[in-house]
């Protein structure tokens, strides 16, 4: 594609004698001259952004063994948007413009600002580095979904896999099932050794230390301050992590006739990777998959609108549904599909798309609720004043703040009693209730905040040698969640590489635990300033309130700085100690229930 060509005058540059009138006009030239490149830099950006868009769309929603064709149309559109966004021009032009921020608005600086992180990842100075960089990603990706997972010999889909490992107590079927789970890592492990290294030469181009601090360099933030603030965050929650890891191996024990071990063996728990274990708990009447198979998946997604329409917000776009990938493909299809959920910004306007597999199930409740937050988050930041290079979260922690809140909100019985899918008169268990969330949203935390953010920087920022890799992650997993394999898992493996997000979209696996965090620092403020209501047995449902609040922290998009907005909101920083609030009745249950039995995670992290 013909590359725009920008012309960029030269700014003025003052005497210390100007005058006033002098000032003033070098300060209106300076800023038009910014609002032209703006301009211009845009249009061309967002063009670009769809088209590699759209080529992705392809490449995750119709995968086809020996297909050569989508993926060299994603190689050239994501090669043709590579060459705007890292073109010496541009990044010329906008640090040329930097130098004279005295004459620019927060938003014009904010938007260079944009442009040059754009570039960061694809700086044409890299020379090949980003074509090997592009071509290496697409055949990951390809790779990873189009891999076929096996087990005994049958060819089965990752929901089933997960469906073995949330439901049975065969511990025979239990290994064979999570082993089949972690082939895939085989093949893709010198892709992302190769990875590594163009992804740090790509951005150390333009002088970032690596693709970790790079990608750290978003929040305002040096490498060690964000290693640091997750590490705090662990130790903030760990003691309640150590009652439920303990609480877990006698339970998961008894479960299968087995001696109680001093870490768990990862095929023990119900999630492949150990990161959450809510199934591990059925809370009577809050798990409603029966109710949820009469309705079916299309109602899924229809109440899910509903929710955030009862909030005060509009209608999603009729393009949503014709375009979205929402359901499994139908039986006997010659093609495959990502099965990881996720919410698509194609335009940066208004085609939003979401790739789901959703069934009618509990599980799938929770995940619509919590992807129709970003298509929702989408909406609220597309608007004329918030500039297209801005339409990003606060932070990339505040979209999925926004999605798990909702999916939290969803799960609570008034909401649901609300939709007919509760009976009003059932007696919940709320210790129960929150054994079930802090299995998911506590658990997590340790293996965002410790296994995957440490094993990211280990691999980005200290070059972990790739015979190192599984050596590594298993040290990571034992230290954070107490989580040993099986059996030995040798070097011939890359467990890593069995998780998504390390192979196409690494270094930000933090924000899912900052995310957790800032939830509960959201919904307490909800619960308790907004509705009234008690925080474990609330319904967001038609809170106009709630929905601006939540208004509040999205629509600006990123705008704003992520710590004002917090402090203007919330008049908090980033703190866990809403979530540990949230959870001390459960804190005190557990001590009961693990009284006299041995604690094998040290009391300090």
């Amino acid at each position: 594609m013909k590359r725009i060509v920008l012309v960029l005058p030269a700014l003025l540059l003052l005497a210390s004698c100007a005058n006033p009138a002098q000032d003033q006009s070098a300060e209106k030239n300076a800023s038009a001259q910014v609002d032209s490149f703006l301009t211009a830099y845009t249009h061309q950006y967002q063009e670009l952004y769809y088209t590699s868009a759209k080529a992705e769309w392809e490449l995750n929603t119709h995968i086809v063994k020996g297909d050569t064709l989508t993926s060299k149309r994603a190689e050239e559109a994501n090669q043709a948007y590579a060459d705007f966004t890292g073109s010496s021009r541009n990044i010329n032009a906008a640090q040329k413009y930097l130098e004279q921020k005295e004459f620019l608005t927060d938003l014009q600086i904010k938007q260079l600002e944009a442009i040059l992180y754009a570039a960061g990842a694809n700086p044409e100075v890299a020379g090949d580095v980003v074509k090997k960089k592009i071509k290496a990603e697409t055949e990951q990706t390809t790779n990873l979904f189009g891999f076929d997972f096996q087990v005994n010999g049958d060819s089965v889909t990752t929901n089933e896999i997960d469906g073995i490992l949330e439901q049975s107590t065969d511990l025979q079927q239990r290994l064979a099932a999570w082993q089949a789970s972690k082939e895939v890592g085989k093949g893709l492990k010198k892709g992302l050794e190769n990875l590594r290294n163009l992804r740090n030469q790509s951005v150390q181009a333009l002088d970032y230390e690596n693709y970790f601090q790079f990608q750290v360099s978003e929040y305002g933030m040096s490498s060690q301050e964000m290693l640091d603030l997750n590490h705090r965050l662990v130790g903030e929650i760990w003691p309640l992590y150590r009652e439920l890891h303990t609480w877990a191996r006698y339970e998961l024990a008894q479960k299968y006739g087995q001696q109680v071990p001093d870490m768990l063996p990862a095929h023990w728990v119900p999630n492949r990777w150990g990161q959450e274990w809510s199934s591990m708990v059925e809370v009577e009447g809050l798990n409603f998959d029966a109710a949820l198979e009469k309705k079916g998946a299309e109602w899924i997604m229809k109440e899910g609108e509903d929710f955030y329409r009862s909030l005060g917000y509009d209608a999603l776009p009729e393009t949503f549904y014709t375009k979205s990938s929402l359901y499994p493909l139908p039986e006997g299809a010659d093609y495959k599909k990502n099965n990881h959920a996720s919410a698509w910004h194609m335009d940066l306007e208004n085609d939003v798309r979401s790739l789901m597999s959703v069934e009618p199930n509990t599980r799938w409740w929770n995940t619509v609720l919590h992807e129709l937050g970003h298509i929702y988050y989408y909406q609220a930041y597309t608007s004329d004043s918030v500039p297209v290079l801005l339409r990003a979260g606060a932070n990339r922690a505040y979209h999925e703040a926004i999605g798990t809140l909702i999916g939290l909100a969803s799960m609570q019985k008034p909401f649901l009693v609300q939709k007919g899918l509760v009976d009003e008169n059932l007696e919940v268990d709320q210790v129960k209730g929150l054994l079930k969330e802090a299995l998911d949203y506590i658990v997590v935390m340790p293996w965002a905040s410790g296994v995957m953010t440490d094993f990211e920087y280990s691999l980005y920022s200290e070059n972990l040698p790739e015979d190192q890799f599984n050596a590594r992650w298993w040290e990571l997993k034992k230290k954070y969640q107490g989580i040993v394999p099986p059996a030995n898992r040798g070097e011939e493996y890359c467990d890593a590489c069995s998780k998504t997000h390390i192979n196409n979209d690494p270094a930000q696996y933090y924000d899912y635990a900052l995310a957790n965090v800032l939830l509960f620092q959201f919904h307490m403020h909800i619960a308790k300033n907004i509705l009234k209501q008690d925080p474990h047995n609330t319904n967001y449902y038609g809170s106009k309130e709630t929905g601006k609040f939540l208004l509040a922290l999205m629509a600006p998009g990123a705008t704003v700085d992520w710590r004002k907005n917090l402090q203007e909101n919330l008049n908090d920083d980033i703190s866990a100690a809403a979530i540990r609030e949230y959870f001390d009745p459960l804190m005190q249950w557990l001590q009961q229930q693990n009284e006299g039995r041995s604690h094998t995670l040290p009391e300090k992290i």
